[in-house]
């Protein structure tokens, strides 16, 4: 699938920092996920020791996902989908998915999407809006405030 190229969803920081060179991009809907401030960052918005929370999907049925659609081609292919894999599996805490999404010309594609694990340490689902708020504000990370994540990504 990678070698012809593929399409790779955004809902957080693959909106504005993708990383990988595109040849097309697009706002999609991705269905049967939502995206909220469920998983522990320990690598990029936080520490071990003081971890801040980044966006991940997570299954809900009847729900749908707000993101962007990359197309990469194949000249690209094999080199963004080993970055990709680097960033975003640094931890295994997000799973790789192949779903379907919609573009906003109304043409559905497969594109790769990073679904959280709820089995994994680094799950947070069900924090409190306020508890969430604490982490992000306080929260610093290799890769920056926590809270400069929230803003790039709104």
């Amino acid at each position: 699938m990678h070698e012809n190229g593929f399409w790779v969803f955004g809902y957080g920081s693959l909106i504005w920092n993708p990383g990988f060179v595109a040849e097309r991009r697009e706002k999609a809907v991705l269905h049967g996920f939502h995206r909220s401030f469920c998983m522990a960052s320990v690598h990029y918005r936080g520490t071990p020791e003081a971890p801040g929370l980044v966006l991940a999907l997570d299954r809900l049925e009847g729900a749908s996902c707000e993101g962007v659609a990359y197309r990469v081609g194949a000249d690209h292919a094999a080199g963004a989908i080993a970055y990709l894999r680097e960033r975003e599996l640094v931890s295994s805490a997000y799973i790789e998915h192949v779903e379907q999404v919609q573009l906003t010309s109304g043409e559905v594609v497969e594109a790769v999407c990073y679904v959280v694990d709820r089995e994994h340490h680094q799950y947070r689902g069900g924090a409190s809006l306020e508890d969430q708020a604490r982490v992000i504000a306080a929260s610093v990370g290799p890769s920056g405030p926590n809270h400069e994540y929230l803003s790039q990504t709104l």
